[in-house]
């Protein structure tokens, strides 16, 4: 009990020494996340990255019962395309996937186009189970492929009825409907992955229909401003943007190799991760161990003011945390004891609340003036995940301690020729 409250005690002044920023203005949101990579490969592009991990967050932010939901590992996608200047990288305003239309003779250009998307093939349905035939004349075989035809025929009418420029669907079209859509001028791409589809949804308003007869004029996507299809390398590129406030977008990425995409890659999330918590929740705390050490002189504090056994774990929970600064010294090279001391001075009667270890020179100096700064919503999740782990793992030790215990008993009764086992059968 004792760990949690000091853990609760943590949290709260954590809590108080965050300061809270303006996630309207940009440029100190940029701050933060340029801290975030300021460390990483991507260093030497840190404006690049950081405009479009803030780029890609805000556009697929989306307002949800008074709540803000940011999920953008499902509708902003990476799309990495080895070639090119890493500084050719940029955000859609919509998406783009690696599809060709289907037929060479349809439009690869469509401006304002709208779009239709299934997630059902616009081909002749074969029976699921064994299925047999008896013609007798062929007459009947004529009969039957026309019936395959007036089912597809049928299907491309309910889609055409709506006058669409584009049709996307995740299954297969047949060669009759293929022909019937380039007749009226319709491009079709077909075996979209599902979650293309989605984000192609999501960014031009339309709606995925299961079947072509069910579908509505609402259910046509209009906010697209232009479909076109690039050519680069030897890949084809279908880019639906210049769409009006979508809510979903591809993050293009360009540069030298596939090892370069990669690295770049895993830096962007780490920026978006970051760009989402501020989003969320706009309270920061000063790094460089700052922070953990404000929480430990507070823990100390309040220890020493305390009866009992209560005492100690308020004590040690606060000496833990002591290891982030130590750990920053340490792998800096510097003198840790004394430079610990000076920061433990620093922060007594919490004067100097800011100041922290630079991470390059192993000094300390003030984190407000570095610009070091770290989400709270990382820090209180992290206390809370170590105090969590540390206190299962002594109630585990409290229960094996328990059991080894009583069977030394038991072995104990058995020695002296007593049948009472104590209920250890």
């Amino acid at each position: 009990g004792a760990y949690f409250r000091a853990l609760e005690d943590a949290i709260s002044t954590a809590t108080e020494s965050a300061i809270t920023i303006d996630v309207g203005n940009d440029s100190e949101v940029e701050k933060v996340i340029a801290s975030c990579i300021g460390t990483k490969f991507m260093n030497r592009y840190s404006d690049l990255m950081v405009r479009l991990s803030l780029t890609a967050v805000k556009t697929v932010a989306v307002e949800q019962n008074g709540r803000t939901l940011i999920d953008f590992k499902n509708y902003a996608k990476l799309e990495k395309i080895p070639g090119g200047e890493l500084e050719e990288s940029e955000v859609l305003s919509g998406v783009m996937f690696n599809k060709d239309v289907t037929s060479g003779n349809m439009r690869r250009r469509i401006e304002k186009p709208r779009i239709v998307l299934l997630d059902s093939p616009l081909e002749y349905k074969k029976g699921e189970s064994q299925t047999n035939v008896e013609i007798t004349s062929e007459a009947d075989w004529g009969k039957l492929l026309k019936m395959e035809e007036e089912y597809v025929e049928k299907m491309v009418g309910d889609i055409m009825r709506f006058k669409p420029d584009l049709v996307v669907t995740e299954k297969g079209i047949s060669d009759l409907a293929l022909h019937l859509f380039q007749k009226a001028k319709v491009s079709c791409i077909r075996r979209l992955r599902k979650t293309d589809n989605n984000r192609l949804a999501r960014a031009s308003g339309a709606t995925i229909i299961n079947r072509p007869e069910d579908l509505k004029e609402t259910d046509v996507g209009t906010r697209a401003g232009l479909f076109e299809v690039r050519k680069i390398g030897d890949e084809y590129f279908s880019y639906i943007i210049e769409c009006d406030s979508p809510k979903a977008c591809t993050v293009v990425l360009r540069g030298g190799s596939k090892d370069v995409l990669n690295e770049v890659e895993r830096n962007l999330q780490d920026a978006m991760c970051v760009a989402r918590n501020i989003i969320l929740n706009p309270r920061l705390v000063p790094g460089g161990g700052a922070i953990e050490m404000t929480v430990s002189q507070r823990l100390a504090a309040t220890a020493k003011s305390m009866q009992g056994v209560a005492q100690m774990p308020y004590a040690v929970v606060g000496e833990a945390l002591e290891v982030i600064p130590r750990t920053l010294i340490e792998n800096c090279g510097g003198s840790v004891i004394r430079t610990l001391t000076a920061l433990r001075a620093k922060h007594a009667g919490g004067e100097s609340p800011m100041w922290g270890v630079n991470g390059n020179t192993g000094e300390l100096a003030d984190m407000a003036q570095l610009g070091v700064w770290e989400p709270l919503e990382v820090k209180v999740q992290t206390m809370k995940t170590a105090v969590e782990a540390a206190a299962m793992l002594l109630r585990i030790d409290d229960i094996v301690s328990g059991i080894s215990k009583r069977k030394e008993h038991a072995g104990g009764g058995a020695a002296g020729g007593d049948d009472d086992d104590n209920g250890l059968d």
